[in-house]
């Protein structure tokens, strides 16, 4: 495994956390782990530049000193899907720029996580959608499902999307987006995805306080990763 594609079912799963928990699991592990948002929209203007705050977040709980501009090359103010975003600021995706952000952040580390935006059909340009970055990357996919009655037919469309595409999937994470107590669809949804999709298992992640919190809950999946890294 060179990395992972963090993408979700939808806005506001959990993605931008579940993938900052894994990357700072991985940071504790002694893993040189690299971070990379590559599109990003919903950002705000700092010292002249547009600053993606889930790409800082990635960046602090990696613990990775890497340029800003590498870790997300494609900013846009704008908090819409990034191909709306860029007409409405008069600006296009420089997809080759993206890509040279990959490989050299790709060569600075053994292990990257890369966060998409919203899911895998949201367009970033014209004919260029999620699904078609993460093809160009490389990457097998982690997708991020909120725990919500609907969340079955969510992750069956996605997942179904992937398998189309022939995107390999590693793993999927039922994540706990808010504190209330769990009802009978939040209680049955990960063993109905794993039946209906026919996956070994969903990793159910609780909601979490803290993302020290969501570090140690998602420690096995670090520990996979790392045990993969060491047969390399």
């Amino acid at each position: 495994m060179r990395g992972i594609f963090v993408t979700a079912t939808d806005t506001g799963a959990g993605k931008t956390f579940v993938a900052a928990a894994l990357a700072r699991a991985l940071a504790d592990r002694g893993v040189n782990v690299g971070v990379m948002k590559p599109v990003a929209s919903g950002c705000s203007r700092s010292a002249g530049r547009l600053v993606s705050e889930d790409a800082a977040a990635l960046r602090r709980a990696a613990r990775t000193t890497d340029p800003p501009a590498l870790v997300a090359p494609a900013a846009f103010g704008p908090p819409l899907a990034p191909s709306v975003a860029a007409r409405r600021s008069g600006r296009r995706l420089a997809l080759a720029k993206v890509m040279a952000a990959w490989r050299a952040l790709a060569r600075r580390h053994e292990f990257m996580l890369v966060e998409g935006v919203g899911g895998l059909l949201v367009p970033l340009a014209a004919r260029l959608c999620v699904a078609d970055l993460a093809a160009r990357i490389g990457l097998p996919l982690l997708v991020v499902v909120a725990n919500r009655l609907g969340a079955i037919n969510h992750a069956l469309l996605t997942l179904s999307e992937a398998r189309r595409r022939r995107l390999a999937v590693w793993a999927v994470v039922l994540n706990e987006v808010t504190p209330r107590g769990a009802d009978l669809a939040r209680r049955t949804n990960a063993a109905e995805i794993a039946l209906a999709a026919g996956l070994r298992s969903v990793v159910s992640l609780r909601h979490c306080r803290s993302l020290a919190e969501g570090a140690r809950r998602l420690a096995p999946l670090a520990g996979e990763i790392a045990r993969c890294l060491k047969r390399r």
